[in-house]
Order: C-alpha cells, then structure tokens, then sequence
C-alpha cells in the first residue's frame, strides 16, 4: 500500500483525495483551513496534518490542487512546504492549473533534492472530481508517470503524459481556449433558440446527437435555459486560466482573438455579480 499526501481540499481537491483512500491508499491531507481537513478526516477517516511538510512526510507521491502560481508555491517551499518534508525519490504531482513555467521551476527544484515532479492540470469539473471521471494531460518523465498512473485511476477516467514538465499546463491552456468559444456559442444558440420560441429539451435532445454536441451542451444546455449558474466552475476560475493562456500566448506568438472577446464577456458576469457563478453565466448577457 502506497502513502500518500493530498494538499488542498478545495471543491475538486476535496473527492479526489477522497477517492484515494477509498481506494485503498493510506492518505494524509493538509488545507490551509484546518477546519475543512478535519471534516474530511470525519467523513474519510484518513490522517490530517498541520502542515505540508508533516503531509509529505514518508509519503511516496504528493499531490496538490491549489489556486494558482504563488499559492503552490506556499506549499512547496519553505521549512514547512512539501519538498522539506517529501522523502529523496518522493513524487510531487501537480494537479492545480498554473502556468507552464511555474512547473519548469518545481521540477528544477524537485530534481537538486533527488526528487521528481509531474505537471497535471485535470479537466472535468467539481462533477468529475466527485464522481472520479477526470481526464488529465501531464508533462514529465515517462517512467515517472507510469508510477503514479495506477494512483491517479482513483479518480480520473483518462490520462496522458503529453511530453515534457510544463506540457500538462500548456495542454490545460488548450482546454479551456476551446471551452470558452464553446459556451459563448451554445449561449448564442440557445438565446436565438429561446427567441425562436423553440422547446428547448427537444433542441438539445436533436443537436446534442449532431455535428453540435458537446460536453457543455450535454451538461449545461438545461440550467443555461432555466438562467441557473450558482454552482460548477466558478468565472473568476476561468478568468485566472485564460489569463494564464494570453501569457503563454504572448511569449509563443499565438493569437486568441475570439477567446480575448469571451474573456471580456466573463469580465462582464463579473462586474454583474457573477464571479462565482459556473462558466455557462455567459448566456446571462444575452437573456437581457
């Protein structure tokens, strides 16, 4: 039986680490909320630890699902982060979404203490979290994924090593490049839709089966018509992560014209009140 650390029990860290004890994997968790630790050790009866380090502590593989660069960072570093307390040949996986050069720097620094590290950015949302259906695009050393491929199965439906460090942030940029262009489209279709006086279950049952269909359309199409958005993944989320793709784009020259102008419609659900409500709050521009 493999130990395990799991760090940050946000709504997706939360069932993941979950799903690993359930599986079998003696796990400990750290949040920087020590309430939210404990009630996970109440609902999982797994270990808690007070900090990183005592997490990490003989532990063969770490994993982390935090909010951004600085906050993992916070976690890794330091007397009290992760690599402190990580074991020489210990795994540190990276399940938040950061950019790419921040994985570049934790492998580098990983590696000067004889330890290794994997970029793994999820897709799939709190619902695949919970459910243990996530899809992840790593970036890393072969043999090093082919450990922890077995572990990660706890709660992913799919995985892939897409090449080196940094290649599972930039792969995570992709996804959600193409989510944005996909909901600022369903919310056009199902607006123009409403306007038409169509019935919408029938659209979708229709569309859902064509050339149109997506995961977004599937999951999204019956709270989007009925103007619910307090749940999923949250606009403020989505804006950090395109924010990370424009900077990505600006040092490798790509140009992202239509996902500039979602992004300035997600800054609009913002100013709206909407920072928190799921990415599919785009159509509430357009219910007006």
């Amino acid at each position: 039986m493999k130990k395990v650390a799991f760090i940050g029990l946000g709504v997706m860290g939360y069932p993941m680490a979950g799903h690993l004890l359930t599986a079998g994997y003696q796990v400990c968790v750290y949040n920087r909320s020590t309430e939210k630790a404990q009630k996970w050790q109440q609902e999982f009866g797994g270990d808690m630890a007070l900090t990183p380090a005592l997490a990490a502590k003989d532990c063969d593989i770490v994993f982390c699902c935090v909010g951004n660069d600085d906050d993992v960072r916070d976690v890794v570093y330091g007397d009290n982060g992760i690599l402190a307390g990580l074991s020489e040949g210990g795994i540190l996986v990276d399940h938040s979404t950061a950019s790419a050069e921040l994985a570049r720097e934790l492998a580098q620094a990983a590696k000067a203490q004889g330890k290794h590290f994997l970029d793994a950015p999820v897709s799939g949302g709190q619902a695949g979290a919970e459910n243990g259906v996530l899809t992840i695009m790593l970036g890393g050393e072969q043999a090093i994924y082919d450990q922890i491929k077995p572990v990660i199965a706890a709660y992913a439906q799919f995985s892939q090593l897409m090449g080196e460090v940094g290649s599972g942030q930039l792969a995570k940029m992709v996804n959600q490049i193409c989510i944005a262009g996909l909901v600022q489209g369903l919310s056009e279709g199902i607006a123009f839709a409403e306007k038409a006086g169509l019935d919408g279950n029938k659209l979708i049952e229709t569309i859902a089966k064509g050339a149109a269909g997506s995961w977004q359309m599937e999951n999204r199409s019956k709270t989007m018509f009925a103007g619910e958005y307090d749940f999923g993944f949250a606009v403020d989320w989505m804006r950090k992560d395109l924010g990370i793709a424009f900077a990505e784009a600006d040092k490798n020259g790509a140009n992202l014209p239509v996902t500039k102008i979602v992004d300035g419609y997600y800054q609009q659900v913002q100013e709206n009140g909407g920072n928190r409500w799921d990415t599919s709050s785009l159509i509430s521009l357009l219910k007006k």
